[in-house]
């Protein structure tokens, strides 16, 4: 069993959310294709889409962040087993607190939907012009685009919150903002 099915196995018996397999493969090929090397990740989990990401070119350096410290050393012991680890800075503590320098080609959201908002303007002066900002989750396993479907109301809050982040990134002028279906649905916004 190679290191990315361990983890896949791994995420899939403690329930921990990594991207669908649709959504990394797209992004994957989104970072080739547009020569991204410096990539901020909001929310690491256990590493795995980090890994994915180092994968694609030595010259790709990620800095990732995570909060939950149960994953934070997961992530950090299937880092430190990975042939990437050099290529990646695993980072622990709360995006919203922490102090993150430096600039980037490109952030990646996916972490706490509830506060995408804050995520997107606490980090979104650290992305070159021209930079992207890609946000995982928008169908929230269909739930956004169904509101009604949604049984409890915690869930009934969070799908109106990730509504509320769809339509903030509708109105950000000063960036263009894709949709796609890709996976669990994601958002592809381009600095101007």
């Amino acid at each position: 069993m190679t290191l990315l099915e361990e983890m896949e196995q791994y995420a899939l018996e403690k329930d921990v959310p990594i991207m669908l397999q649709e959504g990394i493969t797209f992004m994957c090929s989104f970072i080739k294709e547009h020569q991204l090397k410096s990539i901020l990740e909001i929310g690491s989990a256990i590493g795995y889409s980090a890994i994915r990401m180092a994968m694609l070119d030595k010259n790709i350096h990620i800095t990732t962040i995570e909060r939950d410290e149960e994953r934070y050393q997961k992530a950090k012991e299937y880092i430190a087993r990975s042939e990437y680890k050099d290529q990646i800075t695993l980072l622990y503590g709360d995006a919203l607190e922490a102090d993150i320098q430096g600039s980037y080609d490109m952030i990646f959201i996916d972490a706490a939907k509830a506060q995408y908002i804050r995520f997107f303007e606490r980090y979104e002066p650290l992305l070159i012009q021209g930079g992207y900002i890609i946000t995982d989750n928008l169908k929230f396993h269909g739930f956004v685009e169904h509101p009604e479907t949604a049984t409890s109301r915690n869930l009934r809050q969070l799908v109106g919150k990730i509504s509320r982040f769809i339509n903030y990134l509708k109105s950000r002028d000063d960036f263009d903002t894709t949709f796609l279906e890709q996976g669990d649905g994601i958002g592809i916004s381009k600095k101007k």
